[in-house]
């Protein structure tokens, strides 16, 4: 018997249960995110991506209705990737000056990879004809840049505040130390 040949349209699909998945496990990681910010420009944006992220959620049901397929999350092996790595490094820094730095930077990856998933989503929609699916994922695309922006601002912020921090702590220590000639 001959396997059916994969389409656009079986990719466009299959890349939608994954983006689906992957939105969700957003959701939760940015909650958890906003809990463990002390940085308060920071823990704000999380609160507000995750509210966003809940509309994108249900956006992407849209898009499975406008195709005729059922709203299905396949796991996304990418989102629990970064979500694992986001785990580990708010253990490691948990409570260091770094920490909201590394939760920023850990926002942006997820950001990333949900843009590259966006704009191929996107393009695909357009390419299959998608007019109405290819304008929700569009609005989901510009939202998840805004917001990866506005998180390069912040880190930014938080970033040169936490090397000050840090270049004073080792003034501090170092003057008490004698210089050795």
């Amino acid at each position: 018997m001959a396997t059916k040949q994969k389409t656009l349209h079986d990719a466009f699909y299959e890349t939608l249960k994954d983006v689906y998945y992957a939105e969700k496990q957003s959701v939760r990681a940015l909650k958890k995110s906003a809990k463990a910010a002390e940085h308060d420009e920071l823990r704000q944006a999380f609160e507000t991506h995750a509210e966003e992220s809940a509309n994108q959620v249900e956006r992407l049901q849209q898009v499975f209705e406008l195709i005729g397929k059922p709203a299905r999350a396949k796991t996304c092996e990418a989102m629990q990737g970064l979500t694992s790595e986001m785990e580990e490094d708010l253990e490691d820094f948990e409570d260091s000056p770094a920490a909201d730095a590394v939760l920023a930077a850990c926002a942006q990856a997820v950001e990333h990879y949900e843009i590259a998933r966006y704009g191929t989503l996107k393009t695909w929609a357009t390419q299959l004809g998608y007019a109405d699916a290819a304008k929700l994922l569009d609005e989901t695309l510009q939202e998840e840049k805004k917001t990866d922006e506005l998180l390069s601002q912040i880190a930014e912020r938080i970033n040169t505040e936490g090397s000050e921090e840090e270049a004073e702590a080792g003034e501090t220590k170092g003057k008490g130390r004698r210089k050795s000639a």
